[in-house]
This record gives structure tokens, C-alpha cells and sequence, in this order.
């Protein structure tokens, strides 16, 4: 055989949809979001369990896979933990499972569809005041959003986070 693998050679990455994913996450999951700091700055999965580690970075010369992805993640979760990796539309995402996966890791699941079909589904989305204030239309449905604040209130106001129902990126 050459040296080029074949995808059944590989880990074989489960993927699940964002409502099994929302599931999954509200019981016992970690969410791994991999985007860019910045996307994950300008909205995110509201998840009690949720680590920003990107599996790329952008550069001057285009995007470029995060050689500290693997160490990074290794530092933020042991490899029984059970994990669900989410992107903006699940293709950083699979990469990062299928890494995880041959880097031992034995439950990560890769969310199909990524941060654009659980905004679309109308899951729950957090996202800094700031840019809520500056992005939000001038009248907004009041439904966009959340007015009552969870009981962790305190610490997501020191974030300066609030919870939104919404996309709130263009």
C-alpha cells in the first residue's frame, strides 16, 4: 500500500447532528469549539462545559492548522472524558475529531453542521456585550434576546457575557 491513507484507514469519527450534540451536551459532554478566538468571541455555544482550543489559525499567507492543538487539548481534557467537537460548519471540526481520535482519546464526536445549524436550530448562543450592542439591530424582536439570567449570573457578568437565543453575527 502507499503512503497516501484511504479514510477507512483512519479512527472512524462519529458524527451527530446539533440535536443530539445539544443533547449530549446539556447531560455530561465537554463542547471543544475550534474555531478561531475570534469567531468564538463573536458567538458561541452556551454550554456549562465548553473549552476554545482553534485547530487553525488565520495568517497573512491563509489558514494554518494549530501545531499546539493536540498538547492544548491533552492539557484541558483527559482522554476518557467524553467530548463533542463543533466548528462553524463541521469541516475543522471532523479534522480535529479524527486527530483526537488517533491521538488516543476514546469518546469525542464531531457535530455535524457546526455553529451555523445549531443558530439555525435557535439553540441557546452566547456572545459578548459589546458586540451584541454593536450588531444588534436597532429594533430587535425582543425574543432575540434572553432577558433573565442564569443562576451563574455573577461569573458570566464578569465575562461580560449574556445569553442570547439568536445569531448575532453576520
Amino acid at each position: 500500500m502507499g503512503s497516501i491513507e484511504n479514510e477507512s484507514s483512519g479512527p472512524e469519527v462519529i458524527t451527530v447532528d446539533v440535536v443530539a450534540a445539544k443533547g449530549l451536551i446539556q447531560t455530561s459532554h465537554v463542547y471543544l469549539d475550534v474555531r478561531t478566538v475570534e469567531e468564538f468571541e463573536k458567538g458561541h455555544v452556551d454550554a456549562e462545559k465548553i473549552i476554545n482550543i482553534p485547530y487553525m489559525f488565520n495568517t497573512p499567507q491563509g489558514r494554518v492548522k494549530n501545531p499546539e492543538f493536540l498538547k492544548e487539548v491533552s492539557s484541558a481534557c483527559k482522554k476518557e472524558d467524553r467530548i463533542i467537537v463543533g466548528c462553524q460548519s463541521g469541516v475543522r471540526s471532523l479534522y480535529a475529531t479524527a486527530d483526537l481520535l488517533t491521538e488516543g482519546f476514546k469518546d469525542v464526536s464531531n457535530m455535524g453542521g457546526g455553529y451555523l445549524d445549531w443558530v439555525k436550530n435557535e439553540f441557546p448562543v452566547k456572545a459578548r456585550l459589546e458586540l451584541v450592542k454593536n450588531e444588534l439591530p436597532v429594533k430587535a424582536p425582543s425574543d432575540l434576546v434572553k432577558t433573565e439570567l442564569p443562576v451563574k449570573a455573577p461569573l458570566e457578568l464578569v465575562k461580560n457575557e449574556f445569553p442570547v437565543k439568536a445569531p448575532l453575527v453576520g
